[in-house]
C-alpha cells in the first residue's frame, strides 16, 4: 500500500514538474502572451523559483515557515520568496495556457 502510495507520489510529482519546465521552455523561447512586464517578471523569478521549490521539497519543510515570535524583516524574509514563486507559477501557466489555446485556435 505505501509502495502504491509513493509510486502515486512520484507520478504526480514528475507530471507538476514535466508541465512547469514545459511553461518554462515556452516562456523562454516562444513570445509572450502576456503583459510584457508580466513576462520579464517571470523571466527573471522562474530559475529562481525552481531552486526554491526543490530547496522546500528536499528539505521538507513548511511552505511557509512562520511564527509569532519572527520579526518583521523575518516575515517579509520567508514571505517574499514564496509570493514570487507563487506569481510566477501562475503567469508562467497562463502564458503556457495562451499559447496552447492561440495554437489550436
Amino acid at each position: 500500500m505505501i509502495i502504491k502510495k509513493r509510486g502515486l507520489i512520484v507520478i504526480k510529482r514528475i507530471f507538476i514538474w514535466l508541465i512547469y519546465l514545459i511553461s518554462g521552455f515556452i516562456l523562454y523561447s516562444k513570445k509572450g502572451y502576456l503583459f510584457s512586464f508580466f513576462i520579464t517578471f517571470a523571466k527573471v523569478v522562474y530559475p529562481l523559483s525552481i531552486f526554491w521549490i526543490q530547496i522546500r521539497i528536499k528539505r521538507k519543510s513548511k511552505f511557509m515557515p512562520i511564527n509569532e515570535s519572527m520579526s518583521t524583516s523575518q516575515l517579509w524574509f520567508n514571505i517574499l520568496p514564496v509570493l514570487a514563486c507563487l506569481i510566477t507559477v501562475i503567469f508562467s501557466l497562463l502564458n503556457l495556457l495562451f499559447f496552447i489555446t492561440e495554437t489550436f485556435n
